[in-house]
């Protein structure tokens, strides 16, 4: 195939560049800025204005006409750059998930951005932007050819079926956020804190750089979270969970199959009555980063069951506490430690008002430490880390001394065992 260009609207996406540029120069010394602007005639400021506008416009244009991409045999290949050219070789059989994210302007015109997710790169490479119908065929090309099927057939096999595993209703998400307390305690503290500074300083520049920040974050932690996971959707398709979500801003991610490192049943204090929790995922080179943002536990259990075949989250009656001696390490918390080690996973859980059961693989685990501090060792208690591919660790903390070492030693042996028993990791398998 041919080399293709993106959208001809894309340049509308690199115009403001030097705009923006310019706007944080201004912000960056404002009273050097009114004072230059201050001593400009009105005929220099309008020209000065237009050749911005137009310098933006054509370095959207030059980026955009320098921008091309090709789908061979073994890879996608991206040209981009005007005065530096760079080429990005993805491998097709490296590829893991071809996302599809429409903001809210990009829906208006039509048009979507591909984010493709790579075993081994950190940074996401993307194409923006399609054409809407053409980003939905170029993935579903993209999937199928990372899957195996020859070239000349990828594109006749068109997008995988799916089949709805859950769907969160907006009134439980509503609902989920007044229940959350981050919030509300930003909330309080953008009322009170920025009070009291008033009241020490009488500095109204000092209020407000301390209130916006704090309002900043309730809004995010609660307006902006219904936004980003309203009307979610999880599905399961042969090329792993689809997660659908947004309501401004359009998502369409995958959750790629083996990939996943770890999961995490969180339970906040509020949410344990009527029996809900979030679900969060570690997986290997994505940012994926929520697969449940609220759901009831069964449904949630259900969920995770399908992501990792065979795994059954343990209950909280099945998790052991660490002896009692703990207390003197860490008062009051302590009991909200805990660990189970079934036959598929390694479940640690922390946090005592916000609860987090973290579930790993036991073919996941890339290392076993054990982590004793001086307090520790006086009080014959250990932790026991377990570090996964995606560079995170979960914790077993505060274990005996001797079951400590057990655990270290036979949870080696479990890795080593599970390793070799995985399934490989395949596209559509």
């Amino acid at each position: 195939m041919g080399e293709r260009r993106l959208h001809p609207v894309t340049p509308l996406r690199r115009a403001w560049a030097p705009i923006a540029i310019l706007v944080g120069w201004a912000f960056h010394d404002p009273d050097g800025t009114q004072r230059r602007l201050s001593e400009l005639t009105a005929v220099t400021l309008a020209l000065g204005a237009t050749a911005v506008v137009i310098g933006g416009a054509l370095y959207g244009f030059l980026s955009w006409w320098f921008t091309h991409f090709a789908v061979t045999d073994t890879e996608l290949r991206i040209r981009t750059g005007l005065l530096f050219r760079r080429t990005a070789h993805i491998r097709l059989d490296r590829l893991q998930a071809v996302d599809v994210t429409q903001p809210l302007a990009a829906r208006i015109v039509g048009v979507a951005k591909l984010k493709l997710d790579v075993v081994g790169t950190e940074k996401k490479d993307e194409l923006a932007y399609l054409d809407e119908k053409d980003a939905a065929a170029l993935r579903a090309e993209l999937l199928a050819r990372a899957a195996g099927f020859a070239p000349e057939t990828a594109r006749e096999v068109g997008e995988a079926p799916v089949r709805n595993l859950l769907h969160v209703q907006p009134r439980m998400l509503a609902v989920s956020l007044l229940l959350t307390g981050a919030p509300w305690v930003l909330l309080v503290a953008a009322l009170v804190v920025p009070t009291v500074l008033w009241l020490i300083t009488h500095n109204a520049w000092t209020v407000v750089a301390t209130a916006l920040p704090m309002l900043g974050g309730a809004f995010a932690s609660s307006v902006g979270r219904f936004v980003a996971e309203y009307d979610w959707r999880v599905g399961e398709s042969p090329d792993g969970l689809r997660i659908d979500h947004g309501l401004l801003d359009k998502a369409h991610e995958t959750v790629p199959p083996g990939r996943v490192q770890t999961v995490r049943v969180v339970e906040p204090l509020l949410w344990r009555r009527l029996g809900w929790v979030r679900v969060e995922l570690d997986v290997a080179g994505s940012a994926n980063g929520v697969l449940v943002p609220v759901a009831p536990r069964a449904h949630a259990e259900a969920v995770i069951e399908r992501i990792l075949p065979g795994v059954r989250v343990p209950a909280a009656g099945e998790l052991s506490l660490p002896p009692a001696r703990a207390a003197w390490c860490v008062p009051v918390w302590w009991h909200g430690y805990g660990l189970a080690v079934t036959d598929a996973v390694f479940a640690a859980r922390h946090g005592l008002l916000r609860r987090r059961l973290s579930l790993v693989p036991h073919a996941k685990v890339q290392s076993v430490r054990l982590v004793q501090g001086p307090w520790e060792r006086f009080k014959g208690v250990a932790d026991v880390k377990v570090d996964t591919g995606a560079n995170k660790t979960v914790t077993a903390r505060l274990r005996g001394a001797e079951e400590a070492v057990g655990l270290l030693q036979a949870q080696a042996e479990r890795s080593r065992t599970g390793r070799r028993e995985a399934r490989p990791d395949r596209w559509m398998a």
